[in-house]
């Protein structure tokens, strides 16, 4: 067995073509597809909202980082969208472990990165006509999950940066602990909001996220193929 360090990252070599279009290709055809309704018959609210959920891509770094990858092979685009993947799960850690959320610049830089996860998400499911599948459904909760996680720290850093609790954090894990809790729809512990604002931020975290797993979630998974040990056997077996 050879063993070559490029197939952790790269896999297997690929056979197919290099993509002839770019992902800002993709996404304008994709815009035009939703518009000239070519395969939804849609109208009113949800043509709007199928609309907005295409073209707030293109304010976002993810869209940008595809297309500098999508003259290479799939799998560089691929690792090139989960190193950036990986880097938005740190960055909210890397504030609160600094303590830098009161860093204005920071701060505007993790809602920009927080709220194009939140879009990227339904986009997939409500507006991408056009936009080729992904290769795998497994990699795709893979990265829900870590989605998930960043959301989670960035509301984290979200209580640490304003004043809406009962009590002040005392050690830069205590409001990703209150974001855990919050997430989970539990109930309160040690924290809890007492200002207005923090009572938003806390209903809309706890909506969110139950948006989050009741749809998304449910979504991708009916969609992961059993292969390996749990797809090898019949009922028979």
């Amino acid at each position: 067995m050879n063993i070559h360090p490029e197939k952790l990252f790269l896999g297997r070599p690929e056979t197919e073509p290099t993509p002839t279009k770019g992902a800002l290709d993709k996404r304008i055809y994709n815009i035009k597809s939703i518009w000239d309704n070519e395969h939804d018959n849609d109208v009113g609210i949800e043509k709007m909202l199928r609309l907005f959920l295409a073209v707030s891509q293109f304010f976002f770094p993810g869209l940008y980082i595809k297309e500098l990858f999508s003259k290479k092979r799939h799998r560089y685009q691929d690792l090139a969208v989960d190193v950036y993947v990986l880097i938005k799960l740190a960055f909210p850690l890397v504030i609160l472990v600094n303590g830098l959320q009161q860093n204005h610049l920071l701060f505007i830089i993790l809602i920009w990165f927080m709220v194009e996860t939140m879009l990227y998400v339904p986009t997939l499911i409500f507006a991408s006509d056009v936009i080729a599948r992904p290769r795998s459904y497994r990699r795709s909760m893979l990265l829900l999950f870590i989605n998930y996680m960043e959301i989670i720290f960035d509301f984290g850093v979200i209580y640490a940066h304003g004043d809406f609790m009962n009590a002040p954090f005392t050690h830069w894990f205590d409001p990703v602990y209150f974001s855990f809790i919050t997430s989970a729809t539990i109930g309160f512990g040690d924290f809890h909001p007492i200002t207005p604002l923090g009572k938003f931020l806390v209903s809309f975290q706890s909506t969110l996220f139950i948006i989050f797993v009741a749809l998304f979630l449910n979504f991708f998974t009916g969609k992961v193929e059993s292969k390996g040990y749990f797809g090898q056997f019949t009922k028979e077996d």
